[in-house]
């Protein structure tokens, strides 16, 4: 994985996500896809309609994980531990992470959240995403990376990603970004520092996806707490 760490986190700053380099094949990526037919790998389905989340349906992996999805929440969490833990001493948080994900998924399970929440979602045409906050519990990492493992213009049309951030005494701000096959994008999972009067405030951000206008579209959703 190649990429400038230091101007991703200028850029995350900035906007609350930044476009991440290749991290899975096409290879990698159909595979996953094929995964959803598989209801054995999961541990639950959310059709999103019911909870008027929007509408298409996501899926929990059960542990063990495939592969790419243990691998990459691995290399990922310690490339941006450092933009997480600089968002906090900002905001004056008192929230710690430890180096490694196992440490840190080992606080989220004795908290009480011990149930996976990397997603494998599907959006046929017409289905969208509303804006939300991916949180689960008392415990969480700022920052989640989704991975789109299909081609935007060919597999499908749309489902661009969104974020909308409301900034203090403004008019919300919103980013749309549509993600390469097998690319992903990292983004802020509840605020982000913003510079104030007084400092630096926290700025809520929600995210989310734009309908479907036609074909079929996957997702990798990588949270890096378990669910309560």
């Amino acid at each position: 994985m190649t990429t400038d760490w230091t101007a991703l986190a200028a850029e995350v700053d900035e906007y609350g996500c930044a476009l991440l380099p290749r991290l899975l094949t096409d290879a990698e990526c159909a595979g996953l896809v094929a995964l959803y037919d598989e209801p054995d790998r999961f541990r639950a389905t959310i059709d999103m309609a019911r909870y008027r989340f929007g509408r298409g349906r996501y899926r929990y992996f059960r542990a063990p994980f495939p592969e790419p999805v243990a691998r990459l929440r691995e290399r990922l969490y310690p490339r941006l531990l450092p933009i997480a833990r600089d968002w906090a001493a900002r905001l004056g948080r008192d929230e710690h992470w430890p180096d490694t994900l196992d440490e840190w998924l080992a606080e989220c399970h004795a908290a009480g959240q011990t149930r996976p929440t990397p997603i494998l979602l599907r959006y046929e045409e017409g289905d969208w995403n509303a804006l939300h906050r991916d949180l689960y519990g008392e415990k969480v990492f700022p920052l989640q990376v989704v991975i789109n493992l299909n081609e935007p213009g060919g597999d499908h049309t749309g489902g661009e990603f969104l974020l909308v951030e409301q900034r203090p005494r403004a008019q919300s701000r919103g980013t749309a970004t549509l993600v390469p096959r097998g690319h992903g994008l990292v983004f802020t999972t509840r605020d982000r520092p913003v510079r104030s009067a007084r400092g630096w405030s926290a700025s809520p951000v929600r995210h989310g996806v734009s309908v479907i206008r036609s074909g079929r579209r996957h997702t990798l959703g990588l949270v890096f707490h378990d669910a309560a």
